[in-house]
């Protein structure tokens, strides 16, 4: 049974032209065998893009990339004639397998953050695949926005002074993505970019400090 602090100031930061990102696992020329994926989790990237900055087409491989958008908006074209603009309270999936090229820029209207995870499919060279739909959040509640075989995304906005339980799931990825949590059992408080592991604690329950909104991976 383990609880791991990851804290954001010590991931791998990159910066571009009109971006920069906080990397949580090994990434490029940062390597780390000791972080190299949590689950079937393999990259789970912080991204922060000015105002029509981002990433132009560039190709994918037998992942599923999971896409949700903390403020400003996204837009995604990709090599299968999928486009979309995805704001706050959607989530794209674009499931890689046999190859696809995509860009993601920000929309004009602003800078935009997003948070994109990687994971490894339960099949290769399957057809590339694309979905993007609006989440309705309860408040104070985890709710869930995306199932992946034996991993889900749930998200939680939570308000001052909101508790919630996380889940049962033996492997838990818990990401600050905004606001913070209240100093625990498990930790000094956490903030804004800060992320919990944590393996075989099942039922562990979490405090806001503040408005907070919530990450939660789960693998079964």
């Amino acid at each position: 049974m383990s609880v791991e602090i990851r804290r954001g100031t010590d991931r791998y930061l990159v910066r571009g032209d009109g971006f920069f990102t906080r990397h949580s696992f090994s990434f490029g020329e940062r390597y780390d065998a000791d972080n190299v994926a949590f689950g079937r989790l393999v990259c789970h990237d912080d991204h922060r893009l000015a105002a029509g900055a981002g990433f132009d087409a560039h190709p994918h491989r037998d992942l599923e990339i999971v896409t949700w958008v903390l403020s400003g908006s996204l837009v995604h074209d990709d090599s299968e004639g999928h486009s979309a603009v995805v704001t706050p309270g959607m989530v794209q999936v674009l499931s890689a397998g046999s190859g696809v090229t995509h860009s993601e820029v920000a929309g004009p209207d602003g800078p935009a953050r997003f948070v994109q995870a990687w994971l490894t499919p339960d099949e290769v060279g399957t057809p590339p695949a694309y979905s993007v739909r609006a989440v309705e959040l309860a408040p104070g509640e985890l709710v869930e926005v995306v199932t992946l075989g034996d991993a889900t995304l749930r998200v939680a906005r939570l308000g001052a002074g909101d508790t919630v339980t996380l889940p049962d799931e033996r492997l838990q990825h818990v990401f600050v993505a905004g606001g913070a949590l209240r100093r625990s059992s498990m930790a000094e408080p956490l903030a804004d970019g800060d992320a919990f592991r944590i393996t075989d604690r099942p039922g562990l329950a979490v405090t806001a400090a503040v408005p907070t909104e919530l990450m939660v991976w789960t693998f079964r």
